[in-house]
């Protein structure tokens, strides 16, 4: 078999040709493919140059097929029609077939806030599909979606990484949690509250000290961090029946799934906002189905975030 010379090979041909099938006529072929008929007529000096053959041979006004060309024609009608329905045609995707998991990197955060609420979606618009939820953080996020462990990543994670799209969801804010039974304290809390009651924190990173300790500083104030945990269930376990303040986000404090008599109070200092994102593989941009997980997230994080305000 000799090489082809693909260089030659142009959809367009394959599409004139069938034209010209059909109607068997330069002049008609033209019309159907609304083109002027020397570039029809170009065509098929093209085409009988790449197939070899005359193809179509003029008796009275039509031209007639030659032996070669009605071999081709159902060769050449398969390999249009594969084109337009696997090719052209953009791929559906029907989350009440889909049977597959979905696979979301979650911070800790992000998953105590939002894992509950979105397997309840999931799960409704595709009731055969999985939800798993994988642990990240701001570190191992990036290998996570780059390995495609994951769909989609949210969380307070942000990138620059040319790879990786990322959509901005929410701004969350701080707030202080505490036991009034066992601090004494009532909301608002004052600069003097906050400084002379003990803290625990909320550490990604095991550091026992944060943004807000330079905050205070710059006032001529401290604190007195005595706890540090990566986990915000820990934390607020402890702050029941202790004497103890943490400065957590807001939402987390809002959660309705505790049996406690914590109070929420404004910060009485100003404490850095973070951003919300959700971020995926460039690759998969385009796919249907994760379009499908990242408009769920979205309108699910937003509907959760709405609700947990309200309160």
């Amino acid at each position: 078999m000799k090489p082809v010379n693909w260089r030659g090979v142009d959809l367009n041909l394959l599409v004139a040709f069938a034209a010209l099938m059909e109607t068997r006529s330069v002049t008609r072929a033209a019309e159907k493919l609304s083109i002027g008929q020397s570039a029809m007529s170009h065509n098929l000096s093209r085409l009988r140059t790449l197939l070899d053959d005359p193809l179509f041979h003029r008796q009275g006004n039509e031209m007639q097929p030659t032996a070669r060309a009605f071999e081709l024609e159902p060769v050449i009608t398969a390999l249009l029609d594969t084109i337009a329905t696997d090719v052209l045609t953009p791929v559906s995707f029907e989350p009440t077939q889909y049977s597959g998991p979905v696979r979301i990197g979650l911070t800790d955060y992000a998953e105590l806030v939002f894992a509950p609420a979105l397997f309840d979606v999931f799960r409704e618009q595709a009731p055969q599909c999985q939800l798993s939820c994988r642990p990240v953080d701001r570190i191992n996020y990036r290998e996570a979606l780059k390995n495609d462990q994951v769909d989609v990543v949210l969380g307070a994670v942000e990138t620059e990484d040319p790879v990786l799209l990322m959509e901005e969801l929410y701004t969350e804010k701080h707030v202080c949690l505490f036991d009034p039974e066992s601090t004494g304290l009532n909301a608002p809390l004052s600069l003097t509250d906050y400084t002379k009651t003990p803290h625990a924190l909320v550490t990604v990173d095991g550091q026992l000290s944060s943004p807000v300790d330079n905050t205070l500083k710059s006032l001529g104030c401290n604190r007195q961090v005595v706890m540090g945990s990566q986990r915000f269930l820990t934390v607020r376990h402890l702050l029941s029946g202790r004497n103890l303040i943490c400065t957590v986000a807001e939402l987390m404090a809002k959660l309705d799934m505790f049996n406690d008599k914590l109070a929420i109070s404004a910060t009485p200092i100003d404490v850095s906002n973070f951003v919300i994102r959700q971020i995926w593989h460039k690759k998969n941009a385009t796919s249907a189905k994760n379009l499908w997980i990242r408009q769920t997230i979205d309108k699910t994080v937003r509907n959760q975030v709405q609700d947990l305000r309200a309160r």
